[in-house]
């Protein structure tokens, strides 16, 4: 008994070495410069917009005097950077981006200050100060188009026109769905390797906060997993999904998400045919996930909305093929 305890530890002890000479080799082969952009507050250079208490990246171009258009970005988490070809439609608008409350390069803020409620508060806040009394257009992609169809349930009456970017659900059914071809995509030997390497590289992150390291892990790693997983049609194929971004925000893209109920989820689009206005859902060609046949499904439930492929296009359209997005914005908003 006593040989057998001596033979045990010692192979314990074994594997505790093992182990450890392995995270060891791991730490020492991610080690390399991984930079995170700082955000709005700590970088005074960055354009900003204060909203409800907190600063927020955001820019506007075109004439203040001309209709509004406000873009909402994907995520949650993510930000406007791969939108900003939007801005050509500051010939006739005056166009508005921003990082939503903890994401892109806005200021970071604890959990518990960002939630739906408070994006959604944020979102009518803009909308007041730069609708200055007239209805203003929302261009939402992806988490921000579902962002601006919830707002039509709550103020369809400062609304012009939206446009709905690839919503990839609009209500708790559409959630659930997702998620179940998410945990499909997330899962196995090579996810699970490609979070432990992302987990050893984060350890070498040096600020410019405390929140660095966690959106460096998610947004430059776990995130590129999923968007370029072969199995995920947000690319075309044979493509990368390249679309650009600042910095992702993992704590606002957890919050927002546990702070969703059902009743949220079904609020996207529970007053879709009583009062909003004209809505174009935009799909991109390659895109058999959430693509046309989702978007057309999602239109259904809409008095006045169409839906507009982009050719050569995935689940970012207006990265992949700016030109006619952009043209299929213009045209919709002209009209």
């Amino acid at each position: 008994m006593k040989k057998v305890l001596l033979y045990g530890g010692l192979a314990l002890g074994g594997v505790v070495v093992l182990l450890v000479a392995g995270a060891g080799a791991l730490y020492a082969s991610t080690a390399g410069d991984y930079a995170v952009p700082a955000t709005v507050d700590l970088d005074p250079g960055l354009p900003r917009i204060e909203v409800n208490g907190n600063l927020l990246h955001g820019e506007r171009f075109g004439d203040p005097d001309n209709p509004t258009v406000l873009v909402l970005h994907g995520g949650p988490g993510g930000d406007y950077r791969s939108l900003l070809g939007l801005q050509e439609l500051a010939d006739h608008y005056h166009v508005v981006f921003y990082d939503q409350r903890g994401a892109g390069l806005s200021q970071r803020l604890p959990a518990e200050e960002i939630t739906y409620q408070a994006l959604l508060e944020d979102l009518d806040a803009l909308v007041e100060r730069f609708g200055d009394g007239r209805p203003v257009h929302l261009v939402g992609h992806s988490w921000g188009a579902m962002l601006a169809s919830a707002y039509l349930g709550i103020a369809p009456e400062k609304v012009g026109k939206v446009v709905l970017a690839e919503p990839g659900y609009l209500d708790a059914a559409g959630y659930d769905a997702w998620q179940q071809v998410y945990a499909s995509l997330m899962s196995g030997p090579g996810y699970a390797w490609t979070a432990l390497r992302a987990g050893f590289k984060a350890q070498h992150v040096r600020g410019p906060d405390t929140y660095a390291a966690e959106d460096y892990l998610v947004g430059e790693v776990i995130l590129d997993y999923f968007t370029n997983h072969p199995d995920n049609p947000y690319h075309c194929p044979g493509e990368l999904y390249d679309a650009p971004k600042w910095r992702w925000g993992t704590t606002a893209a957890n919050a927002v998400q546990a702070s969703l109920t059902a009743a949220d989820l079904d609020g996207m689009s529970a007053h879709a045919g009583e009062d909003a206005g004209p809505v174009l859902f935009l799909a991109g060609a390659c895109n058999t996930w959430i693509g046309a046949d989702l978007q057309r499904s999602h239109a259904a439930r809409f008095a006045d909305a169409a839906v507009q492929v982009i050719p050569d296009a995935g689940h970012d359209m207006f990265w992949d093929n700016p030109t006619e997005s952009i043209a299929a914005v213009r045209a919709f908003l002209n009209d």
